[in-house]
């Protein structure tokens, strides 16, 4: 039924065979023929600038025609709109400055003329009738043919040249908080060779350098030109404007080519790709060439920063120079000494110099191409095939409930290797599948600890947590909290648990449908509304017994789509695991362990910390967890399901951060075989779609369909669970109206579960991995420190647990308002707030409220 519906809606586009990612057209040419140079370029408020630069309107400089530098501006409000022209502007004519965007406002950073060089940090606003030039703040020094970018609130300005006709580029590193911060700072003499006319590009919070001209004296009377293909970064991700810090530049990929003057910063497509456009190759440097100049390369390249890889990305369009001068048409040249900026969806490079001397009036726009993978027929088969037998088992199983009990807990006749599985399935889900990969692709293995958590979970939920639990005989986990504390408790448990799960119910929705949205082409609101649907219809019809079955299947399908992924890159790079480990020694991939002990940084401690507790609250306070163990026939067989998704949580952690490593080594050996994508969970899927074979891509895909079904149902159903056994409790005890309340209230929550992804579909999520790790901290922190108190201590009551709970939210609200906490502490900071500040409770105000019940 849905394979036509896919197929139908499929758009599959075939990548360029010269490797381009932009298609290019041009805008109306600015008003002068012959353009500028150096002009600043940028947009506000919707309406595209150019102001400034300098040219020869006379005529050919050997000619002995003088250059001239302006202050005036050009205005285009629509790309079919003619521009608009301001004189005087700018403060004085000024030409190769650093051109940047904040806050909608084009933002000029030093330039300078014929007389001198400025330090100068102003805005260029435009408010529908006139430009306003608003000077901000200084630079550290007087700077021109410098390159810049805005980094996390920060105006980062390298290099360039102090003065006309300096000798020697600045090696200062500029960096300005704009905003409400006003304070500069410069970082001098770096181990980064000093230069101008670099391009400059921002990703991920880092500052990129690329290429440049370096100056050095062969003679008394002018300095030599060196064209360098050295690149660096810098990591500003932890750095906040208004406070002091050291940086420390990391050497990545050389350019293919010298990209000296390169229109600047480079383009970032998706999420992954940073491209730069012609340049100046220094091929015809110190040639006395004049109109026979050969023209700048107008070819182009993409840098991957995850794999620090380049790869071809096709060339400008030819421009045969200033036509209005007569000049020969020498073939394709490109523009330099200009900026790019995005303005309504297209990248632009306006005007420019075209070759020593000559100017070109072109504005350049560029669109992404769309490039997708062709998913193909049997993929489609397979995928629609295996949906498919998954609601036909929620049929099947539907024939065995009979009651509530067996809706709620199967009629505890799960085997414990099931119920293992399907903990673990629950807690694996898409999320794992293509979060982490993505993680360790463009990272490290620090993250392992946060994965591993549950070995040192487990042993204290086997001798603590399940006795307890067990022994109540509850329904819901949240039972066990009014049996230790209160009513009140219990509802604030249920309540907790509730809201978690409706967040979660739209990430781990979200996450395929932008992957499968990514590799097919689909709309991602027609792949949410497919999932939704089939997971809805089978839990209703199967309960918990549908659900866990389903798990199992999604992690022996999920598992063995990693191996199969894993053989594939081993077995079609050149040296296979060798390649794999060399590749990933040489960047650094597989290190363990990053002894920082901040706690703003993803350091061991933090780590560790949220390792345990990230682990703690959803094995210890989740239903959706607690329900799996419940349902199975006694304790041992409790005890041997949790053993058996810890001990699988090792082996698996180990095989999919691999994966993500041998992704990384995979695509930079093959960095031609990578297309820019929009997110970066998207690597995997992606890989799978086009260098898995046809019927094994659909099959793992299917999987990931499955994974997010499968966390979609174990919300469904726990919160089901939840909200007729805790928040509203049936007065009839008739047996066949539970059961047909609760399968009610699972259809409208699948309902509400679609349509919480199809929100979030709106919205950027940098990492969702992450997103989904702070929202456990946010929502169950508390509940995490309740249970804790009720099962470890005696003497707290519900007033006592009640001061916790409230200190414990207090508190994870204050951590989320500073910056100098990282987000993974939110779990941590509220279990162990609720416990200390209950147990002070118990100790300091014994008599407060009413006797502690026993264990």
């Amino acid at each position: 039924m849905l394979i036509p519906l896919f197929l139908a809606a499929s758009a599959t586009l075939a990548s360029q065979s010269d490797g381009s990612l932009l298609e290019w057209s041009e805008l109306a040419p600015l008003p002068e023929s012959i353009g500028r140079a150096g002009a600043f370029v940028g947009v506000s408020n919707d309406a595209l600038i150019v102001a400034g630069g300098a040219n020869f309107p006379a005529g050919r400089p050997w000619d002995g025609h003088p250059k001239v530098w302006h202050a005036d501006a050009f205005v285009l409000t629509a790309p079919d709109a003619e521009w608009l022209h301001f004189e005087d502007i700018l403060p004085e004519p000024l030409a190769y400055g650093v051109s940047v965007q904040f806050e909608g406002a084009l933002i000029l950073a030093g330039g300078g003329n014929a007389e001198r060089h400025i330090d100068q940090i102003a805005r260029l606003e435009w408010d529908g009738e006139t430009l306003t030039h608003s000077p901000i703040a200084k630079l550290w020094k007087p700077t021109a043919f410098a390159c810049g970018a805005v980094v996390n609130g920060l105006i980062v300005v390298y290099g360039g040249l102090e003065s006309p006709g300096a000798t020697e580029p600045i090696a200062d590193l500029m960096i300005t908080g704009l905003g409400e911060h006003r304070a500069a700072w410069a970082f001098t003499k770096t181990q980064v060779r000093p230069r101008h006319l670099a391009v400059a590009g921002t990703w991920n919070d880092h500052f990129f350098l690329f290429s440049g001209v370096g100056l050095e004296e062969r003679d008394e009377k002018r300095a030599h030109r060196v064209y360098l293909t050295d690149s660096w970064k810098i990591d500003l991700s932890f750095k906040t404007p208004g406070s002091v810090f050291e940086l420390e530049w990391e050497r990545i990929a050389d350019t293919p080519r010298p990209l000296c003057a390169a229109p600047s910063p480079a383009i970032l497509l998706g999420s992954e790709h940073l491209l730069i456009f012609g340049g100046d190759d220094g091929a015809h440097y110190g040639e006395d060439l004049r109109d026979a100049y050969p023209g700048f390369p107008a070819t182009g390249y993409a840098y991957d920063p995850n794999i620090d890889a380049w790869r071809a990305a096709g060339s400008l369009p030819v421009d045969h120079g200033d036509d209005s001068l007569d000049a020969p048409s020498l073939g394709a040249w490109s523009p330099v000494t200009t900026g790019t900026v995005l303005w309504r969806g297209r990248h632009i490079i306006a005007t420019g110099e075209a070759r020593p001397g000559v100017r070109t009036p072109r504005v350049l726009s560029a669109t992404p191409i769309p490039v997708s993978a062709s998913f193909g027929t049997l993929n489609w088969t397979i995928l629609g095939l295996y949906l498919s037998a998954l609601v036909a088992f929620g049929l099947y199983i539907a024939r065995r409930n009979h009651s509530a009990a067996d809706f709620f807990l199967a009629g505890g006749r799960i085997p414990w290797w099931a119920a293992g599985l399907s903990i673990f399935g629950t807690q694996l889900s898409a999320i794992t599948f293509l979060a982490i990969p993505a993680k360790t692709y463009s990272g490290d293995w620090t993250h392992l600890i946060l994965s591993l958590g549950i070995l040192a979970i487990a042993p204290i939920v086997l001798f603590y947590y399940l006795p307890h639990l067990r022994r109540s005989g509850v329904t819901s986990a949240y039972e066990y909290l009014e049996r230790r504390f209160s009513k009140g408790l219990r509802l604030f448990g249920a309540l907790s648990f509730v809201l978690f799960q409706l967040g979660r119910m739209g990430i781990v929705l979200l996450l395929p449908a932008l992957a499968l949205s990514a590799v097919t082409g689909v709309d991602v609101f027609l792949c949410i509304l497919a999932m939704g649907v089939l997971a809805t219809l089978y839990t209703v019809l199967g309960g918990i017994e549908a659900v866990i079955w389903t798990d199992v299947l999604q992690v022996i399908v999920l598992l063995g789509g990693a191996l199969a992924a894993i053989a594939i890159i081993t077995l079609n790079i050149d040296g296979g695991l060798t390649t794999i480990f060399e590749s990933a020694m040489a960047h650094d991939k597989l290190r363990l362990i990053d002894f920082d002990f901040s706690l703003a940084t993803d350091g061991i401690l933090v780590l560790l910390l949220a390792g345990i507790f990230a682990n703690l609250i959803p094995y210890t306070s989740d239903q959706a967890v607690v329900q799996r163990y419940l349902t199975t026939p006694d304790d041992a067989s409790a005890r041997r399901a949790i053993w058996t998704n810890a001990l699988l949580s090792l082996p698996a952690a180990l095989l999919f951060f691999f994966l993500g490593t041998a992704l990384f080594a995979y695509y930079h050996a093959l960095p031609e075989r990578l297309a820019p994508i929009a997110q970066q969970d998207q690597i995997l899927p992606y890989f799978v779609a086009n260098e898995m074979p046809a019927g094994l891509a659909g099959l793992v895909i299917a999987g990931v369909f499955a994974a997010a079904m499968s966390s979609l149902d174990s919300s469904m159903h726990s919160i089901a669970t939840v909200a007729t056994t805790d928040i509203f409790p049936q007065r009839s005890n008739d047996d066949a109206t539970i059961l047909r309340r609760a399968r009610l209230v699972t259809l409208a929550l699948g309902v509400l579960g679609t349509a919480t992804a199809a929100l979030l579909a709106t919205y950027e999520i940098e990492s969702l991995w992450t997103a989904f790790l702070k929202v456990i901290g946010l929502c169950l922190g508390a509940l995490g420190g309740l249970f804790a108190l009720g099962i470890f201590t005696k003497r707290t009551n519900a007033t006592h647990a009640w001061i916790g709970v409230v200190a414990s939210v207090a508190a994870i609200f204050a951590a989320t308002q500073t910056s100098s906490l990282h987000g993974l502490l939110l779990s941590p900071i509220g279990v162990m707030t609720c416990v200390i500040v209950g147990l002070l409770a118990s100790l300091l105000l014994p008599r407060l409220g009413r006797d502690a019940a026993t264990t």
